[in-house]
């Protein structure tokens, strides 16, 4: 029993989705705009590309991320990124924007334990990564993720890529539904609504999560939605990102 109780740790999404939970501070109700009416079970072949859809977002590494975040009042909070899955690093900028325009940006750093922000350093060019490779370590806030949508999309983001396919026997028991078909840059993705914990799987809970998966099992978008938003929390992945190199100060270890 513990063997089995380990593997499902191991192989089922489910647990990316109960590790953002718990970022978020237990959140419990969620709102979902896609017609669950309309949902199915996954066929053994969808299910196949949602279990090889975080191995394949792995081996994109370094990864192009965009991350958006339509908060209360008209306010945007958008991250433009790379991912290292094999370090679980990533680096970029943010951008806050208002009905008055742009309210707040800089460089951001997140890995899974938190995450950093900084002003773009004068004078320093380029890429938001190699930006912040000019940023010393005193020159980051640092913080630990807090309940924002902001904080759990990061969180989720830098947790994604996994070093193998999941078992696609084992994420369909997680419930997973197919609620359509859309087409994102001249490619069919199925939309899929993710894995659930057990006891929401059972109990015909919602997920929180959906994803968009193309033919070859890439995963092209994300999506989470938390109590209160009108809009989800959205993950765009765009392939790898070449010659990205994440920065070491931030997560160098002081001298």
């Amino acid at each position: 029993m513990a063997t089995q109780k380990k593997n499902r740790r191991r192989y089922a999404v489910a647990a990316v989705l109960a590790a953002v939970l718990t970022a978020a501070g237990g959140v419990t109700a969620w709102q979902v705009a896609a017609r669950q009416d309309d949902a199915r079970p996954l066929t053994t072949e969808e299910a196949s590309r949602l279990a090889l859809s975080r191995f394949t977002l792995y081996g994109t590494s370094p990864a192009a991320v965009d991350l958006t975040v339509r908060e209360g009042g008209g306010t945007v909070v958008e991250v433009h990124g790379v991912i290292d899955y094999r370090t679980r690093h990533a680096a970029g900028s943010y951008r806050v924007t208002g009905s008055r325009g742009v309210l707040d940006e800089g460089l951001v750093v997140w890995d899974t334990g938190g995450l950093g922000l900084a002003k773009s350093p004068a004078g320093a060019d380029g890429q938001p990564w190699e930006r912040a490779e000019h940023v010393p370590r005193t020159g980051w806030t640092s913080r630990p993720y807090g309940t924002d949508p902001l904080d759990a999309g990061l969180d989720l983001a830098v947790q994604l890529g996994a070093d193998r396919p999941d078992n696609p026997l084992l994420l369909a028991q997680a419930g997973p539904r197919l609620l359509g078909h859309d087409r994102i840059d001249g490619r069919d993705h199925d939309r899929v609504s993710g894995p659930r914990p057990r006891e929401a799987a059972t109990s015909g809970d919602p997920s929180p999560l959906t994803y968009w998966v193309d033919a070859d099992g890439g995963l092209r978008r994300v999506t989470m939605r938390m109590t209160g938003l009108g809009t989800p929390t959205t993950l765009d992945f765009h392939g790898p990102q070449p010659g990205a190199k994440l920065p070491e100060a931030p997560w160098a270890t002081a001298g």
